[in-house]
């Protein structure tokens, strides 16, 4: 039996008003497109979470809100800008075998390298840009005891590579 993490940073925010908080910023219209462009491939690419951790920021839950998944998130205050340590801890108690975790920089792209026996041969995947989305699958029953370096890589995408200029 295998279990499935999908892994998404949130998408481009906005900095058009320098008075919000970080936490309350929400996407800019390049990162509503690319969450809409990321929902689409998880559909064609049969990535269907079960479960989705999220961060309780303004931008990963408009992120989240843009996949257009059939799904109720779990808003976790502890996801945001989690370090890596935090992480595996929050992905520990998920109880799906397929979850979405949706969180922030610099500790996603820290918790990606760690979380896969091998990372992907793309240039952007240490750098994990906004929206980047890394697939693993863990042979195991439960996410309980979940070690680093167990995930077997299935698939590493930016928005970039879906969606036209524009």
């Amino acid at each position: 039996m295998s279990l499935t993490l999908v892994l998404m940073r949130h998408a481009k925010s906005s900095w058009d008003d320098p008075a919000l908080a970080d936490h309350d910023r929400p996407l800019n219209p390049r990162g509503q497109r690319a969450a809409v462009a990321l929902g689409d491939w998880l559909r064609d690419q049969g990535h269907m979470p079960e479960e989705a951790l999220i961060s309780t920021s303004a931008r990963t839950r408009e992120t989240f809100a843009r996949l257009g998944l059939d799904l109720a998130p779990r808003e976790l205050g502890e996801m945001y800008h989690a370090d890596p340590m935090r992480l595996i801890e929050c992905l520990r108690k998920a109880h799906e075998r397929c979850v979405l975790m949706i969180g922030h920089n610099p500790g996603l792209a820290e918790f990606a390298a760690n979380i896969v026996e091998e990372p992907p041969q793309h240039n952007r995947f240490f750098d994990y840009p906004t929206c980047a989305t890394l697939v693993a699958r863990f042979e195991r029953e439960t996410w309980h005891d979940l070690t680093w370096s167990e995930g077997r890589l299935v698939d590493f995408v930016v928005p970039r590579e879906l969606q036209t200029p524009g």
